[in-house]
């Protein structure tokens, strides 16, 4: 009769969970990736248009380029993109007062509230979910999102090169 390790009883139990967490991650893609589609189709917004969005309410008023490049578009598909959403009422280009060849997009906060209100379901589970965790706990998940973003990046960086 043969028995098996500790160590290998231990890495296989590690494979199996790790293998899990990754399909979970792959699931809430998924759903988040819906999620958004849904927003942006009740908005009549392109999904890229609603990500380029997102990227001007989180990291502020950027030039066309670097918001490409954080949106991980190629600049010139950003006119495109900064029309529709200049004209739905969502963003504003401005020019630099020192240098009027210099751009910059900022997201207008007046029709944020839409946005609040279609996720607003999403965010209320969410901060029921969190409810059920220490703070402990949600440290640990804090750190492992961010780091699980930052290897998303890094691969897409790889990819993008």
């Amino acid at each position: 009769m043969s028995s098996i390790s500790p160590d290998a009883v231990g890495a296989r139990r590690q494979r199996r969970l790790t293998t899990g967490i990754k399909e979970s991650l792959r699931e809430l893609s998924t759903q988040l990736s819906l999620l958004n589609h849904q927003v942006g189709a009740r908005l009549g917004m392109r999904d890229v248009d609603l990500d380029c969005l997102d990227v001007l309410g989180r990291y502020g008023p950027l030039n066309p380029g670097a918001l490409a490049r954080r949106a991980g578009l190629h600049p010139a598909t950003m006119t495109g993109i900064l029309d529709r959403l200049e004209r739905g009422g969502w963003v504003v280009r401005e020019r630099d007062p020192a240098d009027r060849r210099a751009v910059s997009v900022r997201a207008l906060p007046d029709r944020a509230g839409e946005l609040i209100r279609l996720f607003g379901g999403m965010s209320s589970a969410m901060d029921d979910l969190c409810a059920g965790y220490t703070d402990e706990q949600l440290e640990v998940i804090a750190d492992f999102l961010r780091k699980t973003a930052e290897a998303g990046h890094d691969a897409t960086e790889k990819l993008a090169t």
